[in-house]
């Protein structure tokens, strides 16, 4: 059953015979054709190194080594103690101030947190500066995992003044939609990116590997009443978003157009 599973999937050991192109580049490009077929699709796995070894006639680094390649170009994602996967990228604009809900929703996935932390406590020094705190104000803290169709998405850890949310138990799943209910959902933010190596705790909840390159990002979100109302920082894997921003050049705007009467 394995067998036929690979043969129907990636081919025959045939097709392994081009002398002049090394064997994990071939079998590279023959899993790459399989997914860009539809033939595997986003969120599937693999089959095993060892059955794919077995069946295409090959060692077990050769296909380690197609397998390497193939998490590099982002076309598949590793999970620990899981297999490979063939990868769900997210595009996410960030010129779009909206919620890790309504962007999964958006693209009809189903979302779920696990909680790690909901606490209130004294603002540290970090939040107070963030958020424009006086010393002994409050926040409520938020640490969780984000899921979309039940693969973990991101690690999300927030922090909100007490005056706009008293009770971190407040928040069964949206954080924004409970701020939109108190009047105090965020209409712009500053956003901090960087890519940074993940450390192991923080990896193994994400099921990617230690140092992984992730994206993190910082942000304070502002209410139409120009208060920092939320201070957010993300771990997003680096093989299942793309962050998108739209740029424009000022430049182009201001040259005066024909009819234009002000030339």
């Amino acid at each position: 059953m394995k067998e036929e599973l690979v043969t129907s999937l990636i081919g025959h050991p045939e097709q392994l015979r081009d002398t002049a192109t090394p064997l994990y580049l071939q079998l590279y490009t023959l899993i790459s054709r399989t997914i860009q077929e539809g033939r595997l699709r986003a969120g599937e796995a693999l089959p095993s190194e060892r059955d794919i070894a077995t069946q295409m006639e090959v060692s077990r680094v050769t296909v380690r080594r197609a397998i390497d390649r193939l998490v590099e170009d982002g076309i598949c994602i590793q999970r620990q103690g899981a297999g490979t996967f063939v990868s769900e990228r997210v595009e996410q604009p960030l010129n779009r101030l909206k919620s890790f809900t309504e962007v999964m929703q958006e693209r009809g996935k189903v979302t779920h947190s696990r909680w790690l932390d909901r606490s209130l406590g004294i603002a540290h020094e970090d939040e107070r500066r963030a958020l424009q705190l006086a010393e002994g104000e409050e926040v409520v803290r938020f640490y969780r995992l984000r899921y979309a169709n039940n693969q973990p998405m991101a690690l999300e850890w927030a922090a909100v003044p007490c005056r706009f949310i008293s009770n971190p138990f407040m928040v069964e799943d949206s954080l924004y939609r409970l701020m939109d209910q108190q009047g105090v959902r965020p209409v712009r933010a500053l956003q901090r990116l960087r890519a940074v190596s993940i450390d192991a705790e923080r990896a193994n909840l994400l099921q990617i590997s230690p140092d992984s390159a992730v994206l993190y990002i910082e942000r304070i979100g502002i209410s139409g009443r120009d208060e920092r109302v939320e201070f957010t920082r993300s771990w997003f894997p680096g093989d299942s978003y793309d962050f998108v921003a739209e740029i424009r050049d000022n430049a182009i705007d201001t040259v005066p157009q024909a009819g234009d009467e002000s030339q």
